[in-house]
């Protein structure tokens, strides 16, 4: 019966309790674990990307004689010079709307279409400084411009009603002349090319989606004589025109129009004769000096870009441009934002990111070269030691004939920086396949490269095989052995073969909130053999942890020896001993309390468990069971009042058991018991 909070009743008997605590206990068990992963280098990429202070594309133009890019920005109304990076040089402003650019046949002066100020403005390309402004009559509006047979020539007009015109500057004053073709009626002002073979030629082509025309013309007279026209058939096609030009010999136009082709014109008569594929918003054209031809379009989700050879109808490279703004997909190709280097082999390309985000110049280093794509494949387990076949292929628009050599490189626990395994010759159609043998567990990486050649680009694979070790035997011992508080243990691991790694470490992590720690860590003996000898506190979980090498396993052991809970008790303040039958008893008088005192070994909301027995009718009965907290020391003290117990005999034990005393960190034991008497 329970008295009070402090005070328990047992049989006439009290027991005082001296505090309570509360008792939390927690087994954790750590494994621990290594993993090699082999890592692979990525393609360089010589490609660049410049961020321009620009808000708009109108047109662009490469300067070969001063290695300088030009580019209009018609919502701001400038024009911006770079060099081939893209590292702006200088800026000419105050050019309302500027649009179309075109290089003197000297590369002297860069004409300017400024709708905006009804002008065609001429710039210094080397200074790049204005140096004339040439006005065309008030509401002309013109957009594009192109100098050819000793005149400069620019497209003007409204979205209905466009038409070609001319300023002569051969004169004291320049003589500008409209309406040179009125009966084309083109839709919106014509965009304009030159001729890159013949300085008396010139291409013009609709701008504005109204309807198609395009147009071809002899201006060696200083009058735009048309020679041909586009046939009755296509002048109804509707879809904006955003770029035109020659091929290199002069032969054919090429169109960047709606649809997802780049049309292709025969200039003697403008019929069409081919196409070269793309995406449906064709954006530019370019074509090199060699006849390779770029046809890019305006595409946020599908290839930008495609670079056909010459004569080749399928594209060698395609290139999908990423997005570097806020908006979905990928960057916008320019209008009429092409070009190739002037005696060179770089491409130039102008992207938009859209919503005001930017304009960039991309420089395309090796856009002619056909990209391979390596791919490598290999089992995705196998044992160490046991040989597998590493295959793959190499694909492109241009695959390497057999025979290619390609470089292999294996990269494992023993070689991270990789072993370099020689060449092996690519097969038919692309095609490979080798032979070797892993030498080390873990990951274990196969590279194959392709170093390119002068029409492709270099370009590697690789693929992981999970290669197992030999398993390792360890062992441990001493498992469930149940010893006394303090007893000194002796656990010993055993080693089975290895590889190279004999280190075997031996851990302890006892129960409750006491950290794991490190017994032992050293290489074991000939046997194979490692000892450590510790001290038992509490039950506790000891592993040898085998950490493994390149071709023997990881390997743990285990064994839990539980270890019984510290404890003594003792009775105090009797008066004499006294001998009953065979047992020695501790006699109190009935005036005297029998203060008990107990210890078990401390653990946080330990309790002591307290059993109390009286003899009676000739055997023991039990008198009364309770448990004692105990101090932060371990210590309980337990005050039995003797008043009225005269005549008594009874017995007295403490006993820690596991999880009733409040945790589960020892193991139960019990104590002897303390027996006394009461007399007067």
């Amino acid at each position: 019966m329970i008295e009070g909070p402090e005070t328990m009743f047992l049989g006439g008997l009290f027991i005082v309790r001296k505090r309570t605590l509360s008792a939390a206990t927690s087994f954790a068990v750590l494994v621990s674990s290594a993993a090699l992963v082999a890592g692979t280098a990525g393609q360089a990429a010589a490609d660049s990307s410049k961020l321009l202070p620009m808000s708009s594309v109108g047109d662009m133009v490469v300067d070969g004689v001063h290695r300088k890019i030009f580019i209009s920005d018609p919502f701001l109304g400038k024009v911006v010079a770079t060099d081939y990076a893209g590292t702006v040089l200088s800026t000419v402003a105050d050019l309302p709307g500027v649009t179309g650019l075109a290089l003197s046949a000297d590369s002297g002066s860069l004409y300017a279409a400024v709708p905006g100020a009804d002008a065609i403005v001429a710039l210094d390309a080397e200074a790049v400084t204005e140096k004339a402004r040439y006005a065309t009559g008030e509401g002309t509006d013109p957009k594009f411009v192109a100098a050819a047979g000793g005149r400069i020539w620019f497209g003007y007009g409204t979205d209905y009603d466009g038409d070609i015109g001319s300023i002569d500057t051969s004169g004291e004053q320049p003589v500008v002349t409209l309406g040179q073709d009125a009966e084309i009626d083109y839709s919106g002002a014509p965009r304009l090319v030159a001729s890159p073979t013949d300085p008396n030629a010139l291409a013009a082509v609709s701008s504005y989606y109204h309807s198609f025309r395009i147009g071809a013309y002899d201006v060696s007279t200083g009058a735009a004589v048309r020679t041909a026209r586009s046939p009755e058939s296509e002048t109804g096609s509707g879809g904006m025109v955003s770029d035109l030009a020659y091929t290199q010999d002069g032969s054919r136009l090429i169109t960047a129009t709606a649809g997802n082709r780049h049309r292709v014109w025969q200039v003697s008569d403008l019929t069409q004769v081919g196409a070269y594929a793309s995406e449906y918003h064709g954006a530019a054209v370019a074509v090199a000096a060699d006849g390779t031809v770029a046809a890019g379009s305006d595409a946020p989700y599908d290839p930008d870009l495609f670079v056909y050879r010459p004569g080749e109808t399928t594209a060698v490279r395609q290139y999908d441009f990423p997005n570097t703004g806020t908006s979905s997909g990928g960057d916008g190709l320019a209008p009429s934002s092409l070009a190739w280097e002037p005696g060179g082999s770089r491409l130039f390309a102008v992207t938009s990111a859209g919503s005001g985000d930017g304009v960039r110049l991309n420089v395309l280093d090796e856009p002619t070269k056909s990209v391979p794509t390596v791919t490598v494949k290999v089992p995705a387990t196998v044992a160490v030691l046991k040989p597998i076949t590493v295959s793959g292929t190499v694909t492109g628009t241009l695959v390497p004939p057999a025979g290619t050599p390609l470089t292999v490189t294996r990269y494992d626990a023993e070689f991270p920086r990789g072993k370099p395994l020689g060449t092996r010759p690519l097969g038919a159609n692309g095609a490979f396949a080798f032979a070797d043998t892993p030498l080390a567990a873990g990951n274990v990486t196969y590279r194959v490269t392709y170093a390119g050649d002068a029409t492709r680009i270099g370009a590697s694979g690789t693929a992981v095989v999970n290669v197992t070790p030999f398993k390792t035997a360890l062992t441990l011992d001493r498992n469930r052995l149940t010893v006394n508080y303090g007893t000194s243990v002796t656990y010993t691991a055993s080693l089975g073969w290895t590889y190279r790694n004999r280190v075997v470490e031996i851990w302890a992590d006892p129960y409750g909130a006491e950290p794991r720690r490190l017994l032992k860590r050293g290489t074991v003996d000939s046997a194979g053999k490692l000892s450590v000898t510790t001290k038992m506190t509490r039950d506790t979980w000891v592993t040898a942890i085998f950490a493994g090498d390149t071709r023997s396993g990881w390997a743990k052991a285990g064994s839990t020896v539980y270890t019984k809970a510290g404890l003594t008790t003792s009775l105090s303040r009797h008066y004499k001993w006294s001998k009953i039958g065979t047992i020695w008893y501790q006699t109190y008088h009935q005036s005297t309390d029998v203060l008990v005192t107990a210890w078990n070994n401390p653990y946080p909301g330990r309790k002591a468990k307290v059993e109390l027995q009286v003899w009676y009718a000739g055997a023991w009965r039990s008198g009364a069971t309770d448990y004692v907290s105990l101090t932060s020391g371990g210590m309980a003290y337990v005050n039995l009042d003797a008043n009225g117990a005269e005549g008594v005999r009874a017995r007295l034990r403490t006993a820690y058991v596991d999880t009733e005393s409040g945790d589960n960190v020892n193991t139960t034991v019990y104590g002897g018991w303390k027996y006394f008497n009461v007399t007067r």
